[in-house]
């Protein structure tokens, strides 16, 4: 067996090639952004051409980075960011618009339209999740009805859809040259369109969204049956060789798989451009009544899915990126840290993130961002303070919504993700919280899962156990913050969010 599974990661602002040897462990990687397109405000999308490019010279650079041969690589296993919108026509192979990213809202007008009186959950007992801009039937309806080369090519029966996983398989397998056209089952349940009970496309929703069923891509699970995978990677690609591709999460369920949450009840938060909370609830399919999405964690080959109730904040890193990018306040995006413990405490400030609305447990895209609590005292630090407490905030108010629909008490939280590496943020977590918080050893558990997925496929890793022994414990903080300090920072947060709503009529 080849010593290396190849990861890739292809999130909202960058794409990684990850190797992982069978301790779970990196051995290369290699990591580039790319463009986030704002054409109008509320408007955000992506060049699917340059995340391509982009994924092809991170493979290249991390095989170099490693010292590997294309036949080091066992199997490759791709984990993205999730309901970002991709059409492209499969005879040329060629996008036929930009990429409408996850944070986009311009379909707000639609959603609110096919609510028709009947409200955000007009459809959840099939699809698991509201009626919000977040999701990817939505954004599909508005290119068809918007992008006059989609709907040619709809109709000529040569669009092909997908989330940014397929786009990359499709790459990947041949492109236009028999690239295969496949999705998760969990990418597939963020799209509106797929029944969570027979993980098939649903007629009715597709009726709904004006949707061709011809534009779909084949549904399939998390971890192929086979170990030849859905297809192999071509000899001139960017691998240099055939290798199955095998394993496909969208990042969030990738990362639950990554921090070994195979049990239920075992949840992890991710920390990255948003904030993901996921707590798996086994082949038990929930319905939440507090604000969070049922969705599919993952598939083994034939065993039944599992299940996950999720909660997602819209902006968590893209805070530390807007204070750094719109405002100047620091230079990098580590910089935060220090910035942010030069003052003892918030100073009274609050910044409420709502760039594009509420995700859960509000679900409000009439709200808007704002700064609350200000006065002559505020100072660079406070407000740099102010936006890590409210990451931890947001988290705070997703536990609160994960105990009362699972009718369970939080003992500890897993963490991951970019901002994991912040101890003052993660201090504040627990504090807030008033649990401990744990990091594992291997914080890249988005590209990890992902690796775990192909593995499994291929027997790199034999089964579960295997992936739950390379789990390692990396760092825990514990709170220290008193109750009653607790609730009045709450209470102040409370009040900041109520700020926020109705700013949009």
């Amino acid at each position: 067996m080849p010593p290396y599974i190849a990861a890739i990661d292809q999130g909202t602002t960058s794409t990684r090639c990850i190797l992982f040897d069978r301790c779970g462990l990196p051995a290369a990687s290699a990591q580039r952004e790319h463009r986030q397109i704002y054409p109008r405000p509320g408007w955000v999308e992506h060049n699917p051409l340059e995340i391509w490019e982009q994924t092809q010279a991170v493979v290249a650079a991390a095989l170099q980075a490693a010292g590997a041969r294309p036949g080091d690589i066992a199997a490759v296993g791709i984990a993205n960011q999730r309901e970002t919108t991709v059409v492209w026509d499969r005879q040329t192979g060629q996008p036929l618009s930009n990429a409408i990213v996850w944070q986009d809202t311009r379909t707000k007008e639609l959603c609110d339209h096919l609510a028709n009186g009947a409200g955000a959950d007009r459809y959840r007992d099939i699809v698991g999740v509201p009626l919000a801009t977040y999701f990817s039937g939505p954004k599909l309806t508005w290119l068809l009805q918007n992008v006059q080369a989609v709907a040619d090519a709809a109709r000529a029966g040569r669009a092909a859809f997908g989330t940014v996983d397929c786009w990359l398989i499709y790459n990947l397998t041949g492109g236009p040259n028999g690239g295969v056209h496949v999705i998760d089952v969990t990418n597939a349940s963020r799209t509106m369109l797929m029944d969570l009970r027979t993980l098939d496309w649903d007629e009715s929703m597709l009726d709904v969204f004006g949707v061709p069923k011809s534009m779909l891509p084949r549904i399939v699970p998390s971890v192929a049956a086979t170990p030849t995978g859905w297809g192999t990677t071509r000899a001139d690609g960017p691998f240099g060789a055939a290798i199955p591709v095998c394993g496909d999460l969208g990042d969030q369920q990738a990362a639950l798989v990554g921090q070994t949450c195979f049990d239920p009840g075992q949840s992890k938060n991710t920390y990255g451009t948003g904030c993901f909370l996921l707590l798996n609830t086994g082949t038990r399919l929930i319905r939440s009544n507090c604000g969070l999405l049922t969705t599919v964690a993952y598939q083994l080959g034939d065993a039944p899915p599992v299940y996950a109730l999720e909660g997602s904040v819209a902006v968590a890193g893209a805070l530390v990126q807007w204070l750094r990018d719109n405002l100047g306040l620091i230079r990098t995006s580590p910089e935060v840290e220090t910035v942010a413990a030069s003052v003892a405490d918030n100073g009274g400030v609050y910044v409420v993130p709502a760039f594009a609305g509420l995700f859960a447990p509000y679900w409000r895209s009439d709200a808007r961002g704002v700064i609350a609590g200000l006065t002559g005292f505020a100072n660079r630090g406070h407000l740099a303070r102010a936006a890590l407490e409210a990451v931890a905030y947001q988290t705070a108010d997703l536990l609160d919504a994960f105990c009362a629909d699972a009718a369970l008490e939080a003992r500890d939280l897993r963490v991951d993700g970019g901002m994991v590496v912040n101890d003052l943020l993660m201090q504040f977590q627990s504090d807030i919280l008033g649990l401990p918080v744990v990091r594992p050893k291997v914080t890249e558990t988005t590209a990890l899962g992902a690796a775990y997925a192909a593995g499994l496929a291929v027997g790199f890793w034999s089964d579960l156990d295997d992936l739950r022994a390379n789990w390692q414990q990396g760092k825990v903080w514990t709170p220290r913050m008193d109750a009653g300090t607790r609730s009045r920072l709450r209470a102040g947060w409370r009040k900041a969010v109520e700020r926020s709503l109705g700013w949009i009529d």
